[in-house]
């Protein structure tokens, strides 16, 4: 069942990655393909009123692209505190805002141009996440990307993790799983705080003892275990 259930999620990836370099390559020709990421800015707020950062798992492609070619590199490794910092992260949702905007004001009326803005947009940050993937985490980039900000912020939580504290023997393999880096750190009715899990699953598959779950309250948990 582990097997399956990762396999599942690692197939949606490899369909979901490959719309990254497509829009970034024809986006440069053809400027308006820019606006595909508006899509990926919806889904990404979207989502998260309902069910946190899921959208982040493997429906985005950029976090989909770093998983598939840079997590293997940094399997197990958690993230720098500097990188997950509340200020650097509101400075980037700021930053990115004001480029954004900024490129979208002057360029207001032509289509080619604003789509352009989008398309140097992309280009710039996914290369900076390439650079982060490489030495610091795969997924480093999602910690200061401004969607995912903004979806942790509007999502927090929202779709919850649960442990059954009292059968986990803190083995680690959850952390060594989690494709985001996070080090699970439940409150004391065992539910994830950290709202930057991507409610992907990893780390309910690979646990031994099947103590953590999406679907249950803690105490639920308990009395099914």
């Amino acid at each position: 069942m582990k097997n399956i259930l990762l396999l599942k999620r690692i197939r949606k990836q490899a369909i979901t990655w490959i719309v990254l370099p497509a829009v970034i390559g024809l986006g440069w020709v053809y400027p308006p393909v820019g606006f595909l990421l508006l899509v990926c800015m919806v889904g990404a707020v979207g989502m998260s009123f309902f069910s946190g950062r899921s959208w982040c798992d493997w429906m985005c492609p950029r976090g989909a692209f770093y998983d598939v070619f840079f997590q293997k590199f940094n399997q197990g490794k958690t993230v720098p505190k500097w990188l997950r910092s509340n200020k650097l992260r509101t400075f980037m949702v700021g930053l990115i805002i004001t480029v954004l905007g900024t490129q979208l004001y002057f360029a207001w009326g032509d289509l080619h141009g604003m789509g352009m803005a989008f398309v140097r947009l992309l280009t710039i940050t996914t290369a900076v996440g390439i650079i982060l993937g490489l030495t610091v985490h795969s997924r480093g980039w999602c910690h200061i990307c401004p969607m995912g900000t903004l979806a942790s912020w509007f999502g927090k939580g929202k779709k919850p993790l649960y442990i059954n504290s009292e059968k986990c023997t803190n083995c680690g393999l959850c952390t060594k799983a989690c494709p985001m880096g996070l080090v699970p750190n439940f409150d004391e009715n065992g539910q994830l705080t950290d709202p930057d899990c991507i409610k992907c699953g990893s780390c309910v598959v690979t646990c031994n003892r099947k103590v953590l779950s999406f679907d249950y309250p803690i105490n639920d948990i308990k009395k099914s275990a």
